[in-house]
Order: C-alpha cells, then sequence, then structure tokens
C-alpha cells in the first residue's frame, strides 16, 4: 500500500480550507450582521475598521477573489488555446505574424498598468475585472499554446494524418488538443495563481469592488492601518490568498510528478 504523499496533503489542505471558506462562507453570514467599536476584540476574530465581525468578513470575502480568478483563467484558455493553435497550424506564416504581433506589444505593458487603464476607462465592476485579468493572462496564453503547437505540428504522426486526408479538425483540434494537454496542465497551475496575485491587488487597489466590500484583499488593505490593534483583521485575509496560491502551486506539481511517472 502506498503511503499519502506528505507534500500532496499539504497542497490539497491549503487549498481546501480557503476554496470551503469561499464557497460555502457566505451561507454562515448572518442577514443582520451586527457591529460595534472599530478594531475591538471580543469571543472570535474581533471587529474591522468599521466595527464588522471580521469572522463573518472573512466568511463573505473569498468569492470574490476565487471565482473571479477562476473565471478569468478560464476565459484566457478559451481564447488564448484556439488563438495559439491556430497561429502554429496556419499555412501562410502571415496569419502567424498578424495573430501574435499584436500580443507582443500588450506582453510589454505592465500587467497592473493595464489593469487600472481598462479598469478606469470602463468604469468598476466584478465583470470589468474578470475581463481586465483574462485579458492581461490572453497573450501569455496564447503564446504557450502556439510553442506547444508548434512542436506538435513537425510530428510524423501529424505528418501522415495530413497524407491519410485527415481534416484539419482531426489533426489541429482533436489530435494537436490532446497532446497539449499536458503542457496546458502545467501552465494552468502557475496562471490561477498569476490571477489570484492579479485579482487581489485589483481589491487592494479598490478596483473593481467597492472600498468597503466584503473582499480578502480589500480586508488586508483596509484593515492595515490597525494591524497593531486588531492583527487577526489583516493576517487572516493575507494567510488565505496566500495558502491558495501555495496550495494550488503545490497540487499541479504533485499531479504532474505522478502523470510523469506513469
Amino acid at each position: 500500500m502506498s503511503r499519502l504523499n506528505p507534500v500532496r496533503g499539504v497542497g490539497a489542505l491549503l487549498v481546501v480550507v480557503p476554496l470551503a471558506l469561499a464557497l460555502v462562507g457566505p451561507w454562515f453570514v448572518p442577514d443582520s450582521p451586527t457591529r460595534g467599536a472599530p478594531f475591538t476584540p471580543n469571543s472570535s476574530l474581533g471587529t474591522d475598521f468599521v466595527g464588522r465581525d471580521v469572522w463573518h468578513q472573512v466568511l463573505a470575502g473569498g468569492q470574490t477573489v476565487v471565482l473571479v480568478a477562476l473565471l478569468a483563467t478560464l476565459f484566457s484558455y478559451v481564447v488564448g488555446v484556439p488563438w495559439g493553435v491556430m497561429a502554429a497550424m496556419s499555412r501562410p506564416r502571415i496569419v502567424d505574424e498578424v495573430l501574435m504581433r499584436p500580443l507582443d506589444l500588450l506582453l510589454a505593458v505592465p500587467s497592473l498598468l493595464v489593469l487600472i487603464l481598462v479598469a478606469a476607462i470602463a468604469g468598476p465592476g466584478l465583470p470589468v475585472l474578470i475581463g481586465v485579468v483574462a485579458l492581461v493572462n490572453f497573450p501569455d496564453v496564447a503564446r504557450i499554446s502556439r510553442a506547444a503547437a508548434l512542436e506538435i505540428s513537425g510530428r510524423p504522426a501529424l505528418e501522415a494524418m495530413r497524407l491519410q486526408g485527415e481534416t484539419w479538425w482531426r489533426t489541429s483540434i482533436v489530435y494537436t488538443g490532446r497532446s497539449m494537454l499536458r503542457t496546458l496542465a502545467a501552465d494552468l497551475g502557475v496562471r490561477l495563481t498569476g490571477a489570484l496575485y492579479l485579482v487581489a491587488s485589483a481589491s487592494f487597489l479598490g478596483v473593481g469592488v467597492a472600498p468597503d466590500a466584503a473582499d480578502w484583499a480589500v480586508m488586508v488593505d483596509r484593515n492595515r492601518v490597525g494591524l497593531f490593534l486588531q492583527p487577526w483583521a489583516v493576517v487572516v485575509p493575507a494567510v488565505l490568498i496566500v495558502a491558495l496560491s501555495v496550495g494550488l502551486n503545490l497540487v499541479f506539481d504533485r499531479a504532474l510528478r505522478a502523470e510523469a511517472r506513469t
């Protein structure tokens, strides 16, 4: 019987706890929460900068960070993977240039600057935040997909499929897509962590969410003035964000290593 790998167990725990709080936590928040004095210790985790219960804010504050990061990452792959495969498989190389050169310009702009500029033009709101984070991640996803598809396009198996008259769908989508899965899975862990960082940074800067919203990153920003009076209001949400990022990397890393050994 194989023993449980401790690294895998730690990674799973670091992912499960923040995810559970983000997805299930809002159900346990009272409809009419009471308020007290700001930065006051109590029987749970004390109060925040406006007197709200910190534990209730922790329970309600994970959905924005987690769900926005997941949706933005999903959208970046939905658009970026076909974009990169199309650029790699196009026979006239001018198509590759037309598709990929604009992405190089977007990559040259710092992600936080893109985040602030687009959010300032489009206005606040979670759909805007999802779109901006997806836009920032999209060029990297497209470039990685293109690089993986270029390597696959030169394989003898794919050339044999073309000589046999296989359709573009079977060669470029079915075979190439299946062969790219491991590369995309390896990238997914890094991409999710990057999306979490961007969403947390946006919330910290007040982009996309209200300045007094129940959000883990907003909690860190708004409560840091009372760090030495009531540290739980800053430490708990910060630890949850870091734990989720580290846990995702550990889980994906162990999963890929296990697949490589099989």
